[in-house]
């Protein structure tokens, strides 16, 4: 293997309840509008044909009880509470009924957005990668592997400084897990160290710095985030 000009940071790493080894994220695909009410109140339409996609760099990963600066170059700071799973065996094209064999846990997550830098991609009719991919954007709780919970109508919620924010349930999901993998693994060879977010129900809204956001999924660990100063 030839030499380096100079060595990259590790990937980021999960822990996972019960178990002293940590799981390594190596992509993280994320699905859009997945609960109706979301969609409505992005003033989207909700396909529920298939789902959509789009990504973040493993390098946006920090974990549950981390303070983060407020991001750089928004003033409409968003978060988005949403269940993730992560695959534990290699998937490719595979059926539903089969799909679940894939995954080795699940977690709660945050998906924080530059909802700002987003509207006026999305005015523009550009990708919307800045308002998505950056750092400090996805949060995640400790992994419970998948003998120890199965999805279902769970409750989903999130609150920002004690006060309810986000509540809905988990079947309430337009593509449930098993669809998601379905679907993603007929355009990538799914394996482990994949990590993917479901989507966020509706009551996403705006946090400033000072702000602590705490969320949660019945079954599962909770997460937690403190927004600090501006950088």
């Amino acid at each position: 293997m030839p030499a380096t000009l100079f060595t990259l940071p590790a990937n980021p790493t999960i822990p996972v309840k019960g178990e002293a080894a940590e799981y390594p994220i190596g992509r993280i695909f994320c699905v859009g509008r997945n609960y109706a009410a979301h969609a409505a109140e992005m003033g989207a339409e909700v396909d529920r044909e298939a789902p959509f996609y789009f990504t973040k760099s493993p390098t946006t990963a920090v974990m549950t009880g981390a303070e983060v600066p407020y991001p750089a170059g928004t003033a409409d700071y968003h978060y988005e509470m949403e269940l993730a799973f992560v695959i534990g065996a290699p998937a490719f094209r595979v059926s539903k009924e089969d799909a679940l064999k894939a995954v080795y846990g699940y977690c709660c997550a945050l998906d924080m957005t530059r909802r700002d830098i987003q509207a006026a991609a999305k005015a523009k009719r550009r990708p919307w990668d800045a308002s998505k991919d950056f750092e400090n954007s996805a949060i995640f709780a400790p992994i419970t592997k998948a003998e120890d919970f199965a999805v279902g109508s769970q409750r989903i919620h999130l609150e920002v400084g004690g006060a309810q924010r986000q509540d809905s349930t988990l079947d309430l999901m337009i593509h449930d897990v098993a669809a998601i993998i379905a679907d993603l693994s007929k355009y990538y060879h799914l394996r482990p160290g994949d990590v993917i977010l479901t989507g966020t129900p509706e009551g996403v809204g705006p946090v400033a710095a000072g702000d602590t956001i705490t969320g949660g999924i019945d079954g599962l660990e909770p997460v937690e985030l403190t927004i600090g100063a501006a950088e």
